[in-house]
């Protein structure tokens, strides 16, 4: 009876240390957590979910980047973070300027800083759920579907995979973390990203 007993707590012992190794091997570390720290976002927020509020979304979309691109691009992070926050007042009068002609009469909000964003597909990487530096745009009572992208790298424009990996990596990131998020590979990524976002999202943990 008490060898059933030892061989039990073995085996019980053993299944919970596999599923240590399993949480931790999926906790970000390293290579992902510089993904979080050396990125800008971009979130433009519609007044409303109307066809014409979506439609001005864009357009104030078009004149972030525009406005953005004029300041030329940023060598940093650190760079790209004085650009954009020296910017603010500009970035709203050409967002409200476009608003203006077309019509519209809505203010639009910069709110600069920290936000949590989920796992993000696009064509050609997909950005892992966490918190980074975002740049908010919010039309009127911002209460519509939104638009994202990445500021820095500048990646809102970037039409093509050979582009979008130049773009990391002349912004500093290695060419082992632009694997981890290339979208045909790094599938093992792609699960502990999704993961994670499951756990932030049951226990409210940040990372």
């Amino acid at each position: 009876m008490q060898d059933i007993k030892t061989v039990k707590f073995i085996l019980c012992f053993c299944v919970l240390m596999m599923g240590v190794y399993c949480i931790l091997n999926l906790l970000p570390v390293g290579n992902e957590t510089e993904i979080y720290e050396n990125t800008v976002r971009l979130h433009v927020i519609a007044n409303s979910d109307s066809e014409d509020d979506q439609r001005l979304k864009l357009l104030v979309r078009d004149a972030v980047l525009e406005a953005v691109e004029k300041k030329g691009s940023a060598d940093s992070k650190v760079q790209a973070v004085t650009n954009l926050s020296d910017m603010e007042e500009e970035i709203i009068e050409a967002s409200e300027k476009v608003l203006r002609l077309e019509g519209c009469e809505d203010s639009v909000k910069i709110d600069f800083g920290k936000e949590k964003y989920p796992t993000r597909y696009y064509e050609n990487f997909t950005l892992p759920s966490g918190t980074y530096t975002s740049l908010r745009v919010v039309i009127g009572e911002g209460e519509g579907k939104n638009w994202w992208c990445v500021l820095y790298p500048p990646l809102c424009t970037a039409a093509s995979e050979g582009e979008a990996e130049e773009e990391f990596l002349a912004a500093g990131f290695s060419s082992e973390q632009y694997k981890l998020i290339k979208n045909n590979s790094g599938l093992k990524y792609k699960i502990r990203f999704r993961f994670l976002e499951v756990l932030s999202e049951a226990f409210g943990f940040e990372y």
